[in-house]
């Protein structure tokens, strides 16, 4: 399988850019199909892939997958010899899922919530999956303090999901700029995958 081609469908201002940076990571060769919102995003051609028409979405020979966690896990899964995941059944596996789907549910949860206005009343925080939305900072806050990386000290897809994360809520004023959140996004973002990502994607706006 990991020899099919890879096909990257996606929008510069979209969350395509963590995949971005994780293919850049994988360092394989991959076409990149640019889809406009409102238009090729809702073609008949692209519901075919992804019939919620959003990016990004990734076809690999046969295979198709959507939602950026879900596409960061495959990529790790696909392509091994990117060390970008810990070995199935490793005492690191559980670890890495933890904070993978930590950020795609409770985090991305939490501070769109935020954005939104949307104020969970205490007496109602064991209905949402998060909590509340300090809950969740304060535990990503202790889970990137005084270390580089979130699993068993190596880089991972874990970490490309959660630093980007984190970087558009603090970007946007989602997330505060905690010391943590900051040192930590500082030092993954200096990797020479994510700078050739963001080159290929122009700044985010």
């Amino acid at each position: 399988m990991s020899e099919s081609s890879l096909t990257f469908y996606t929008n510069p201002r979209s969350r395509g850019r963590i995949v971005r940076w994780m293919l850049e990571e994988i360092g394989r060769p991959y076409a990149t199909e640019i889809l406009e919102y409102g238009s090729t995003m809702k073609s008949d051609a692209y519901l075919a892939v992804n019939p919620m028409g959003k990016v990004p979405a990734l076809r690999h020979g046969d295979t198709v997958v959507t939602e950026c966690a879900a596409i960061c896990a495959y990529l790790a899964d696909a392509f091994p010899p990117a060390g970008l995941a810990p070995p199935p059944g490793s005492r690191a596996r559980g670890p890495y899922y933890r904070w993978l789907f930590f950020a795609a549910g409770p985090l991305e949860a939490a501070w769109t919530n935020q954005a939104l206005g949307v104020a969970v009343p205490a007496e109602r925080q064991a209905m949402v999956g998060y909590g509340s939305f300090d809950r969740v900072l304060d535990v990503l806050d202790e889970a990137v303090r005084d270390r580089p990386y979130l699993v068993d000290g190596r880089f991972s897809a874990a970490d490309v999901y959660v630093a980007s994360q984190l970087n558009f809520g603090m970007r946007f004023g989602m997330i505060e700029k905690r010391p943590a959140f900051v040192r930590y996004w500082d030092a993954l973002s200096t990797r020479p995958a994510r700078l050739r990502a963001e080159e290929l994607d122009g700044p985010m706006n």
